[in-house]
C-alpha cells in the first residue's frame, strides 16, 4: 500500500472542518494576544533550518507525549502533506513511546488510527 495520502476520508475530513470552525471563531474575539500566538505558531512550522516535515514530525512526538489527541491528528496529517511516510511516521510514533512511557499507549492507538484513515489502510 502506498505511504501518499489519498482523498481525505471522513475523520479527517471532520477534523478539518472542525478545527478551520473553530479557529474562526477564536479569531473573531479579536484577541491580539491570540492572534500573535496563533501567528507564531504558523511561522514555526515554516521551513527554515529544518524543513517543513521534521518539523511535523517534531511536533508530533511532542504531542504524543503531551498526550493531546487534536494536536496528534494535526500534526500527523502536516507531516503527511509533507512528504511523510508512514515508516517515518511509526519511528516518531517510538521516539515518543521511548521518551514518555507506556503513558503514550493510549495516544498511539489514535496516532495509528488516523494514520490509517489517512493513508486509508
Amino acid at each position: 500500500m502506498s505511504d501518499t495520502p489519498s482523498a481525505p476520508g471522513p475523520l479527517q475530513s471532520e477534523f478539518d472542518a472542525y478545527r478551520t470552525r473553530m479557529n474562526a471563531r477564536i479569531l473573531e474575539s479579536d484577541s491580539k494576544v491570540i492572534k500573535r500566538f496563533f501567528n507564531l505558531d504558523t511561522h514555526t512550522y515554516r521551513a527554515g533550518a529544518l524543513d517543513k516535515k521534521t518539523k511535523e514530525l517534531l511536533g508530533l512526538c511532542i504531542s504524543l507525549g503531551m498526550r493531546c489527541n487534536s494536536c496528534v491528528k494535526y500534526h500527523i496529517g502536516e507531516a503527511l502533506a509533507a512528504g511523510a511516510t508512514e515508516p517515518e511516521l511509526v519511528e516518531t510514533f517510538e521516539i515518543a513511546l521511548l521518551v514518555g512511557g507506556s503513558i503514550v499507549i493510549p495516544e498511539l492507538r489514535y496516532a495509528y488510527q488516523y494514520m490509517d484513515e489517512l493513508l486509508k489502510k
